[in-house]
């Protein structure tokens, strides 16, 4: 069977930036493990103390105050009505408990994001709106973000991505026969007009291993939280923002527009007899879910299995940067690959064979039929912008430096195993999703916390 080739897309820069520059949060869930701790006066603690500790490692009351000043600013940019400061510092400081056990797990991992790699995802976000750096620092900033509260929220999200590929991703397994059932579901739903959802959410969390008595109390806090979303003219973000135990609750819990492939089965399910402004109580591993539906619309997008679509047959070369290879060296090494290229003395598939660290290097670096959004988007837009038999300049992505041909276009239906893959992808980004928010609940529970908020 064809696989899609592993420069795949690992998220979409559009959705970060939007989440970055909205939440300075990043889109994670988070877990209220213990009750919040009542703070009354948060600008008037002395902010050169600890709020937390989480394992060993401190949260001072600056960076706590830093982040909440933040956050409100944000928050009135939007219009979104402040919660209590006590609330808010509560939902605040959680999220920032499970960001720094993260950041711990992946110490212990090895894991690490340098400056070089922040910078050039910044650059490739600013690429993308049609911005140079210094344009894009002036719009972020301009939506109350400091260029290095931005950056180190894109080092978050790096870091995080790359947690989860190593704790999660590797884990999932999609069967032949869910792959069969996802394909006569996709055929099912296309024939009868699929739709888009935009779901909106508050999770009322329920800790791993509570007990029945605990479970009761967070479902009877859930419900009272439907009721109030179901008064007339409920402002559900600032519910959200007072009540969500989810890393959106800054964001004001919206899920946004999704194919119904790409939420929670449990959540469609919960939602199907629903209209907009509907709302319900769903339950999952996390905890109470309060769903609204703010849309329904046609599907745009999204994996259509049996329509034609446009395919680039193309081929590349890859030398990776890591380990001993530096960043320079890999530029040199890529330009003088092109070079023997560009000069007649190696063909292609020779060159690839030769100097590519690819897997597809025994093929001649054939990645064979390749679709709109099977690679990331540094690579696509470098096929996009090729002719047939065109050699491309050097391209960075996350993998390293590529060379890349277009061999041949063509617009078909996709064929039987890419059908296969393309499903197979669609279902593991799903998976991925719930895997995720399962291993941060996990994560989240077995952290050793200590809430220092109301020492003086």
């Amino acid at each position: 069977m064809t696989a899609i080739h592993p420069i795949v897309r690992s998220a979409s820069r559009a959705r970060t930036f939007a989440v970055l520059v909205l939440g300075l949060c990043v889109s994670v869930p988070f877990a209220s493990a213990q009750p919040a701790t009542p703070v009354s006066q948060v600008r008037q603690v002395e902010i050169d103390g600890i709020a937390a500790v989480v394992n060993a490692e401190a949260i001072t009351r600056a960076e706590l105050a830093a982040r909440i000043d933040a956050i409100r600013a944000q928050l009135r940019a939007r219009r979104v009505e402040l919660p209590p400061i006590e609330v808010l510092a509560a939902q605040v400081l959680e999220r920032m408990i499970l960001d720094r056990a993260q950041v711990q797990r992946a110490r212990e991992l090895g894991i690490r994001v340098d400056e070089g790699q922040v910078d050039r995802y910044f650059e490739a976000m600013a690429a993308e709106r049609k911005l140079d750096v210094e344009a894009f620092r002036r719009r972020i900033e301009a939506d109350g973000v400091s260029s290095s509260q931005f950056r180190e929220q894109i080092r978050m999200e790096l870091l995080q991505g790359r947690l989860r590929e190593r704790e999660v991703d590797a884990r999932v397994r999609i069967s032949e026969s869910e792959i069969d059932a996802f394909i006569s579901e996709r055929e099912r739903l296309q024939s009868q007009g699929p739709v888009q959802l935009n779901l909106s959410q508050i999770l009322v969390r329920v800790a791993e291993g509570a007990s029945a008595e605990e479970i009761q109390r967070r479902r009877a806090r859930a419900e009272e939280v439907l009721a109030l979303v179901r008064r007339p003219g409920a402002d559900f973000a600032a519910l959200a923002a007072a009540y969500s135990d989810a890393g959106d609750a800054m964001t004001g819990g919206s899920l946004g527009w999704r194919t119904t492939d790409r939420l929670p089965q449990l959540f469609v399910d919960a939602v199907k007899d629903q209209g907009v402004d509907g709302a319900v109580l769903a339950r999952s591993p996390n905890g109470f879910h309060v769903l609204k539906v703010v849309g329904r619309r046609a599907e745009q997008g999204g994996p259509d299995l049996s329509s034609p679509v446009a395919q680039t047959r193309a081929r590349h070369i890859l030398v990776r940067v890591g380990g001993e290879v530096g960043e320079v060296q890999a530029r040199q090494r890529i330009d003088q690959v092109r070079d023997l290229i560009s000069a007649g003395r190696l063909d292609f598939a020779g060159a690839a064979k030769t100097y590519s660290e690819d897997a597809t290097a025994a093929r001649g670096g054939d990645l064979g039929w390749v679709l709109p959004g099977d690679t990331v988007p540094d690579f696509e837009r470098a096929l996009d912008a090729l002719q047939p038999g065109q050699l491309s300049q050097p391209v960075r992505t996350p993998f390293g430096y590529h060379l890349v041909e277009v061999v041949e276009r063509r617009v078909a239906v996709a064929p039987p195993d890419r059908v296969r893959a393309l499903a197979r992808q669609s279902l593991r980004e799903q998976r991925i999703d719930e895997a995720w928010q399962d291993w941060l609940r996990q994560l989240r529970d077995r952290t050793y916390v200590e809430i220092r908020l109301d020492e003086r």
